[in-house]
């Protein structure tokens, strides 16, 4: 697929402008003054982006139009002024100013799931690793950008969640369109064309490209297929192309109403781009969703020369009965960390223009923003679009900063969403012209604020507790909401008009379809389900409820525990609710309670040992830890155990082992041959090795954090990459080139050269030792054994070897291809601690060497059979070193004990590449 941008297409608006001076000197002038006023409000503030007096240059060319006479010149740019202003509003304003946020200004470029393609290079480069292609990468399908999912399918249904951006995206087009036929400087098609946004640690060098669209500019119709569906006749009268082109006239102004037969006429003569907004908000009832799948089907093999954009929520599209024929899928991935921080630039840049920050101030609140969106407990909500742009408005009102816990920042992001749906409105009368003042929901309702969020909270828990599913949010039907208002309501409120205020109005729930409402994200539901609990017999339902379905009510014990954080107390009894004195059992309430109870003190602020804390509630705390411990081999799932251990590192993990170089744990692996490579791969030919005839030892586990911090603390060593330092302290470290590594080894052997045996030193791994390690020789251990350094390390296996049942084993546990013997495929989504896949430990007791974190090994690429002798066991030089193992993102595939790797030692950007460590008896060359 090549991505050579397009050429410029000529501008479709030059026919305009011949049309005009046929018409006359008059008309030629008008357009001009049009088109003149027209770049300068695109130009007023400095970034192409058109926002301060656009809706002037709008509204001058709309007025054109009204005189008695206008050609069809001057109605055609009339009607692309008028899509474009309704294309540029953006339900918002910034903070308390009450100006209204202009797309044009913010929108950044979305990317969509593209189907894998079955061809492609035999090796890829994935942050720096030369990876054989003989496994597929899970997580390395191409990313195709809206735009260009659009330029590749005449006819496209776009799909995302709630707040992904699907209306944005077709709004934004339709804007863009418009712009590049009135000749404005912006918005048009190369600002439409923006690339995506890089990631952070992409190459700079590398100049990103235009996003590909090759069919110039096209008329834009822009259809909210929810308002077509409440224009459609009674069933079973039937719909077709022509019931959609009659709700389209309908919708333009009165004064440019007169356009539509020229306008049907290019559609059809010329093409254009067909927009159909919101296929998942057309209602089930009254047959309404099938007449409208007639009236777009028709509509599409009518307009033939046309191009076709449709959104919909993904799991509405799912259902059989929404597809529509011939249409292509493709559906919004959530933001990139690069697409967040060009949202947030973006965002500051406007608000310079807006609240008339100084650049330095806008400059400085983003950083401060960038960097609290990497926060865990926020990164999930900053790849929702909506959720990232509440984000920003929160921080704009805030002076310039975000709430430290995500307790309080639903507290404000509620409280803002129910300030827009509760206060004073601005709507349009009869004829859709003039403003008028609306009242407020509190108004309309006779009731506070506190009375209508008690009941809301209320809803939310009723909601939740009886959502048939665990993902995504409930259906709250209109009755049920109603009911809730009422509740809150001191006066006899009029129900029709009730339905009205709600159905037109955003905010803390929107309408989800025909009498069905929504919060804006899971995570809104479970707050106020947890203020709720919060409120009402606490701690006890609580617990009762997360032990019977700890799925459904895990991030609302979380927030509940975050609300009462104030009174200690409080978290302290909800612990001893969940995670009670006792000797463990197996259980599954049991085994949830105790993790819970983990998080519980986690967000609370209380897992880290305090010495002022009560000796009461020490005890409770150290019960916790020992949980944590149980935990990692427990039957919970594999993301519950890595969990487990990130909670027992914040506790106070007791292995010494993971935290401490001197007291490291190493398995024992006899001298003798093993069987090394694959049958299948001519570059790694499955062959017996026979140069590991030394016994030797090597690490149980990859190099912690911890213990990689000790080296630099006692070394003086410059890590390459000091985020190599972060992270929980028992967690393997990553970020760390094979210069680290080896330097590490080094100190190592220093600082055990009086207690090592005579020659013995400290190194990584050749790719056999790290093989055979994995694989286990034609003999094994009866036993494996373990030793530290203060035990020592001589073997003595004569009488406790056995013969290897699987010699050639796939995986360090056998053939079994299972994924709950690994951390791999991404479904941790990151490293964990050893001992979460205790079950997936290799014939000497190793644990970890399939999955978590690619291995350094001293070794340089060559090809096999394997020469110990032939140079690739030389520490000189900076040729590609072998990595092995897989990792945490990598398939489970490519984690078999046999698979290669190799990349440049002085590769520190993956956040994949770790290392182990052996101990071996002779001289490493």
């Amino acid at each position: 697929m090549s991505n050579t941008p397009p050429h410029k297409p000529k501008r479709a608006a030059r026919t305009t402008r011949q049309s005009a001076k046929n018409k006359g000197d008059g008309a030629v002038a008008q357009g001009n003054k049009a088109k003149a006023l027209g770049k300068s409000a695109a130009n007023v503030d400095g970034d192409n982006t058109g926002t301060i007096n656009t809706g002037v240059f709008y509204q001058t060319i709309i007025n054109e139009a009204a005189r008695s006479g206008a050609s069809k010149a001057t109605l055609r740019r009339a009607y692309l002024a008028w899509l474009s202003a309704r294309a540029n509003e953006l339900p918002l304003t910034a903070g308390d100013s009450g100006t209204p946020v202009q797309l044009a200004s913010v929108y950044t470029a979305l990317l969509t799931k593209q189907p894998d393609h079955s061809s492609g290079p035999q090796e890829q480069d994935i942050g720096g690793f030369q990876v054989p292609l003989q496994f597929p990468l899970k997580f390395e399908a191409s990313r195709l950008s809206a735009l260009e999912a659009l330029d590749e399918s005449q006819y496209l249904v776009l799909m995302g969640g709630p707040g992904s951006g699907k209306s944005t995206f077709l709004n934004y087009v339709a804007l863009c369109m418009a712009g590049e036929l009135l000749e404005m400087s912006a918005p048009n098609l190369n600002l439409l064309r923006t690339p995506i946004p890089p990631e952070p640690n992409q190459d700079k060098k590398k100049r990103p490209k235009p996003q590909r669209w090759g069919h110039g500019a096209v008329l834009p119709v822009r259809v909210v297929l929810r308002d077509f569906a409440a224009d459609l006749p009674p069933a079973p009268t039937p719909v077709n192309a022509d019931t959609l082109w009659a709700h389209i006239v309908k919708q333009l102004p009165e004064q440019l109403r007169r356009y539509s037969d020229d306008l049907q006429a290019e559609l059809l003569e010329q093409g254009g781009l067909i927009l159909l907004d919101g296929l998942d908000e057309v209602p089930d009832a009254l047959s309404r969703r099938e007449q409208v799948k007639q009236a777009v089907q028709g509509f599409a093999g009518i307009y033939t020369r046309c191009r076709f954009l449709v959104t919909s929520r993904t799991y509405a599209y799912q259902r059989q009965d929404w597809k529509l024929n011939g249409f292509a899928e493709m559906e919004l991935l959530p933001f990139t960390r690069g697409q967040i921080e060009r949202f947030i630039s973006a965002w500051y840049a406007h608000m310079v223009q807006l609240f008339r920050l100084t650049q330095t101030d806008a400059e400085a609140r983003a950083e401060v923003l960038k960097r609290a969106t990497q926060r865990e407990e926020l990164r999930e909500l900053a790849e929702r679009p909506l959720l990232l742009t509440l984000m920003a408005r929160l921080q704009t009102k805030g002076g310039g900063s975000l709430p430290e816990n995500r307790e309080e920042l639903y507290a404000q992001s509620v409280s803002m969403l129910l300030d827009e749906w509760e206060g004073l409105k601005t709507g349009r009368d009869a004829d859709n012209r003039t403003k008028v003042i609306e009242p407020s929901l509190s108004e309309w309702l006779n009731a506070s604020k506190d009375n209508i969020r008690r009941e809301l909270d209320k809803l939310a828990y009723e909601a939740h507790l009886n959502q048939p599913n665990l993902v995504g949010t409930a259906d709250i039907r209109q009755g049920e909401l109603i009911a809730a208002l009422m509740a809150a309501s001191k006066a006899d409120t009029k129900l029709l008009r009730l339905e009205e205020y709600l159905r037109d109005r955003a905010g803390l729930l929107n309408s989800h379809g025909e009498g069905l409402y929504q919060f804006p994200h899971r995570s809104f539901q479970e707050y106020l389900a947890a203020c709720h609990l919060a409120r009402f017999n606490f701690p006890d339902r609580l617990s009762e409820l997360l032990k019977a379905d700890p799925q459904r009510w895990r991030e609302v014990t979380l927030l509940a525990a975050a609300r009462s954080k104030a009174t200690p107390s409080s978290i302290w009894e909800l612990v001893d609710e969940l995670c009670a004195p006792g000797a463990p059992t197996p259980d599954a309430p049991t085994l949830w309670g105790a993790l819970l109870a983990g998080q519980v003190l986690s967000e609370a602020g209380l897992a880290k040992f305090d010495p002022n804390l009560q000796e009461r509630h020490e005890r409770k705390r150290g019960r916790v830890r020992d949980w944590q411990l149980h935990l990692l081999t427990s039957s919970l799932p594999a993301r519950e155990r890595v969990l487990a251990g990130d909670l027992l590192a914040e506790l106070g993990d007791p292995r010494q082992d993971l935290l401490d170089v001197d007291q490291m744990r190493f398995c024992a692996v006899p001298g003798g041959p093993f069987w090394m490579g694959q049958a299948d791969n001519d570059d790694a030919k499955l062959h017996r090795n026979e140069t590991l005839l030394n016994d030797y030892w090597i690490a149980q586990t990859p190099v912690t954090v911890a213990q990689f911090a000790q080296f630099v603390a006692d070394s003086g060593h410059q890590p390459r990459n000091r985020d190599s330092l972060l992270g929980s302290a028992n967690r393997p470290v990553i970020w760390v080139n094979w210069y680290d590594a080896h330097a590490f080894c080094a100190w190592l052997t220093l600082r055990w050269q009086d207690k090592l045996p005579m020659g013995w030193r400290v190194a990584l791994p050749s790719e056999a030792e790290w093989e055979k390690a994995a694989r286990g020789g034609e003999y094994i251990l009866k036993v494996p054994t373990t030793t530290t350094l203060a035990q020592g390390f001589a073997i003595q296996p004569h009488e406790k070897i056995i013969e290897n049942p699987v010699p050639k084993r796939a995986f360090p546990w056998g053939d079994d291809a299972s994924t709950e013997h690994a951390n791999v495929e991404g479904n941790v989504g990151n490293t964990s601690t050893s001992g979460c896949f205790h079950q997936g430990s290799s014939p000497y007791g190793c644990e970890d060497m399939a999955g978590n974190v690619w291995e350094w090994t001293r070794s340089k690429y060559h090809r096999y059979p394997y020469q110990a002798h032939d140079g690739r066991e030389d520490d000189s030089g900076d040729d590609s070193r072998v990595v092995r193992g897989g990792s945490w993102a990598f398939t489970l595939d490519g984690a078999r004990c046999a698979v290669r790797g190799w990349t440049h030692p002085d590769n520190f950007i993956s956040d994949f590449n770790g290392f182990r460590v052996v101990v071996v008896a002779a001289p490493v060359p």
